[in-house]
């Protein structure tokens, strides 16, 4: 649980952040007393049907972020997880938006929120004011059994729905036509929730240590889950791939009588809604995403017509996301007025602005590809250097072996002074050499056994490591190829030893690292200069240690770590991740070369 926060007051932030909206959207104002956003009103623009949504804060972009044109007409905001209060309702919908056309009350079905927002709805109706009042509910992780009278919640694939009824809005809807449809979107929307971990509350005390209540136990994960930091329906052990099926499973499961609301088959066209509750990284809630496609795909024969992704509805930084399922039904309203259209509708609110694929994009025919056919234009010519492929690969994989067993030191090394990343790197581009050289068929060649492992490198070594490697080793290809006579002799230690020299001449083009600058180049260049000196791989690979070593010293004048504080606390004990790696898999050759 993280329990930092940039603020400590929780009315402040939230002031702050509702405030930050009009500066971001010029056409938005602020309400301070009322934390209420709205848009303001524009000259002789045409009266359309009010909405107003809102709910607790903590759910940024959520609702406010989606006040503005072609979505919400304005929002109101409790504090963080508690409902507005009826009076701040109630002041939104009779001094904060146009009434002549009607009023949509419409918030997630939560009973502070439906009491609040029902009874202000009511109060606007007593007066006069047409107004209509729903409150949504798309969650299917709590069933029907438990739920009881209070019915579904609310969470992410609400913000679909408010999205399909604003757009109806904007087009000139009545307010019976974008009522309807929000009971419409609702019968033919399901949503469920997962979460890695609970939140924590700015301003709220901090859990005292050894405090475990609330806490998901590490490798579980809490399916059911809400936006309120209430826990889910249950705990699973799953990997991703096994989450989704359960999640699938809940939202379309038609055994399932508990927690079966919507009807969905084959013959039906979807869209899928993605949600980020907050601290989900992107790479991994995009892989999420194309988890859910490929199952929908494959188990169910759904393939959705939309997949619309995005940081919507959030539980502060939860730790998860939620999936919902929208099946398309025809809305009768008319060309223009289908779910697809008020989907695609454009919205301008500052919650939906990273979500814009035209819809001339989804219709265009996305088949064609580029011809691929062209010979692969890497240089794979062949020389009349030497070498026992047997030897070569037996010393190439003594090294590659050491330097992948060194992964968790370098990962640790890199971790205090860099981003962490460098070991796990080498190991998968060191793993992926000796499997292909465990492939077999390794040519007598000394520039095609070369050639045969450096696509390798290239395609698994990543990063700035992996980009010097690759360099090197295709320079390396150069230095031998310039040294065939055009007789066959022996690819000699003296032969690898002038290559590499060259290679290090072709490398300093484009990095200006040098030995003293505390990269891997420290490990590098005495593994070269001795070689060249002595022929000897043990010697070369004794002074590379000791280049690796002589790094714990040195301040870093390049990489990501000059940018690392504390140097107090590393420099004399850490060396450089780069060259302690390079320096193992010398080591590991030396072990096994006469």
């Amino acid at each position: 649980m993280q329990i930092k926060h940039f603020f400590e007051d929780a009315t402040v932030l939230v002031h702050s952040a509702l405030n930050s909206l009009t500066l971001t959207n010029p056409s938005l104002a602020f309400d301070k007393e009322n934390k209420i956003i709205y848009r303001r009103p524009t000259k002789d623009a045409e009266v359309k049907v009010s909405m107003i949504s809102g709910g607790g804060s903590g759910h940024e972009p959520g609702f406010a972020g989606f006040v503005g044109k072609g979505l919400l007409t304005a929002s109101v905001a409790g504090t963080i997880f508690a409902s507005p209060s009826a009076e701040q309702v109630r002041r939104a919908v009779l001094t904060r938006v146009p009434t002549e056309k009607g009023v949509l009350v419409i918030t997630m079905n939560y009973t502070g929120d439906v009491l609040n927002f029902g009874m202000a709805a009511e109060k606007a109706k007593a007066g006069g004011v047409a107004t209509e009042f729903y409150a949504i509910g798309d969650d299917v992780g709590v069933g029907r059994a438990k739920g009881g009278k209070v019915g579904r919640r609310g969470i992410g694939g609400g913000i679909l729905l408010l999205k399909i009824c604003g757009a109806l809005a904007e087009a000139g809807g009545s307010l019976t036509e974008v009522y309807e449809l929000a009971q419409q979107v609702n019968r033919n929307l399901v949503s469920l929730g997962s979460s890695l971990e609970r939140v924590h509350v700015p301003g709220r005390e901090i859990p005292k240590e050894g405090d475990t209540e609330g806490v998901i136990p590490y490798g579980e994960i809490e399916v059911g889950m809400g936006i309120h930091n209430e826990p889910g329906s249950r705990r699973v052990k799953a990997t991703l791939p096994e989450l989704v099926k359960i999640m699938l499973a809940q939202l379309l499961d038609p055994k399932d009588e508990d927690r079966h609301y919507t009807n969905i088959t084959k013959d039906d066209k979807i869209v899928l809604f993605m949600n980020n509750l907050g601290a989900t990284s992107m790479i991994e809630f995009a892989g999420a995403t194309n988890e859910c496609v490929r199952q929908l795909k494959e188990d169910y024969g759904l393939t959705p017509v939309r997949v619309i992704t995005g940081t919507f509805l959030t539980s502060l930084d939860g730790l998860g996301w939620s999936a919902s399922i929208l099946r398309l039904e025809d809305t009768g309203l008319g060309p223009g007025k289908s779910m697809l259209e008020l989907i695609d509708a454009p919205a301008e609110a500052v919650g939906w602005a990273n979500t814009g694929v035209a819809t001339s994009t989804w219709n265009e025919d996305h088949t064609a590809t580029f011809d691929h056919s062209a010979q692969d234009t890497a240089d794979t010519s062949k020389s009349h250097l030497t070498l026992d492929p047997a030897q070569a690969s037996k010393v190439l994989k003594a090294g590659l072996q050491r330097m992948a067993a060194a992964e968790a030191d370098v990962t640790r090394y890199d971790t205090i002074v860099g981003d962490g990343d460098c070991g796990i790197g080498l190991k998968r581009g060191a793993e992926a050499v000796v499997k292909e050289l465990d492939g077999g068929n390794l040519p007598n060649d000394a520039v095609a056994f070369l050639n045969k492992i450096i696509p390798v490198v290239e395609n698994t070594m990543d990063g700035t490591s992996g980009a010097i490697y690759a360099i090197f080793l295709n320079a390396l290809a150069f230095g031998l190829r310039s040294q065939d006579t055009g007789s066959e002799q022996a690819a000699t230690s003296q032969v690898w030893a002038r290559a590499c020299k060259s290679a290090m001449g072709d490398l300093a083009k484009y990095t200006p690292a040098q030995p003293g600058d505390r990269t891997l180049m420290d490990s590098l260049v005495p593994f070269v200069d001795t070689l060249e000196k002595s022929g000897s791989v043990k010697e070369a690979a004794a002074a590379s240690r000791k280049g690796a070593e002589d790094t714990k010293g040195m301040k870093a004048s390049l990489g990501r770590a000059v940018y690392v504080g504390s140097e107090e606390e590393w420099i004399g004990k850490i060396p450089d991740p780069g060259a302690w790696g390079l320096a193992e898999f010398f080591d590991g050759m030396a072990e096994v070369t006469g």
